[in-house]
């Protein structure tokens, strides 16, 4: 690779990592290309990339980046998942560490905070923010969905007490004479 090839990596990378916002350093120990490219498959579903780098010009990207404090993790076969959803890139790669022993996750960052592997696992318990989205959306159409019972409620019940035999239907007005009297 030649001077001009490493500044366009280097500046790839960095680019990257400025747009990102998790980032989860991995050691991979003999991953084949077929469980390299299903790996790689399913980061790219989740909207999240997966990439091998060289360590020493992934630590020159680092530079004036928030994720700078990771430069020590860049030690040994590195491959660094990113995504600019908090939680993407966690989940697809932790679910892919704990299926192949090939795998293993050294740590990350989000948004410049350092996660250790446990801070990366506990990311994965999290709704992505697509799953965010969708909960928001229920809640503010819930109360639209509930209007037309609320307003055939009155109108349900006229209709029961119409349809009521006259003797429930004297028992119901004697009921309620003796609560408004009692209040």
């Amino acid at each position: 690779m030649n001077r001009a090839q490493r500044q366009a990596k280097i500046a790839e990378l960095h680019e990257s990592f400025r747009e990102a916002e998790l980032v989860v350093i991995t050691h991979q120990h003999g991953l084949t290309v077929a469980e390299a490219t299903e790996l790689r498959r399913r980061m790219r579903e989740a909207g999240a990339r997966f990439r091998v780098t060289k360590n020493r010009l992934a630590r020159i990207a680092l530079g004036g980046t928030q994720f700078e404090p990771l430069a020590d993790l860049f030690t040994g076969p590195t491959a660094i998942a990113y995504s600019g959803d908090p939680v993407t890139a966690a989940k697809a790669v932790v679910d892919f560490a704990k299926k192949s022993d090939k795998l293993t996750i050294v740590g990350g960052a989000l948004s410049g905070q350092v996660l250790g592997q446990d801070g990366v696992e506990a990311l994965t318990k999290l709704p992505s923010l697509e799953e965010l989205r969708a909960m928001l959306v229920g809640l503010l159409q819930a109360p639209a969905s509930r209007l037309p019972a609320v307003l055939t409620a009155p109108a349900g019940s006229l209709a029961r007490v119409i349809a009521a035999p006259s003797g429930q239907l004297a028992g119901v007005i004697r009921a309620q004479g003796q609560k408004s009297e009692a209040a």
